[in-house]
């Protein structure tokens, strides 16, 4: 086992090769393969943390991209915003904020995580 801190994209495609690599092996738990493969892993993630970082999306993109994924409209909202059709339109245009009893419908019903819902 030769690992080594992943310092540039190279080191980087050099460690995601090992990976796969280790994955077709299909290690078993206490095996040094097995360790290499977490370790690897565990680097890979931090250098990805720093250098592929993934921003939470607003409010309204999360609430758009649950709609698109549930096939939802604006009208199959409205229930989740106190039946205002011209409530549901104003959030999604970025016209209003989300009210208290909105966000906790938008995460019970939904399941959009509150952290996003009042970023």
């Amino acid at each position: 086992m030769n690992i080594k801190p992943i310092r540039s994209e190279k080191d980087y495609r050099a460690a995601l090769r090992r990976i796969d690599e280790l994955i077709v092996k299909d290690p078993k738990e206490g095996t040094d393969a097995f360790d290499e493969l977490d370790l690897i892993s565990t680097l890979v993630e931090s250098y990805e943390n720093v250098h592929y970082q993934i921003e939470a999306p607003d409010a309204v993109s999360a609430i758009r991209y649950i709609m698109e994924e549930k096939g939802l409209t604006q009208k199959d909202l409205v229930k989740h915003f106190n039946g205002s059709k011209g409530l549901v339109s104003s959030v999604l245009s970025g016209k209003r904020e989300l009210s208290k009893s909105v966000i906790k419908a938008l995460h019970e019903e939904l399941g959009i995580p509150y952290e996003i819902l009042m970023a």
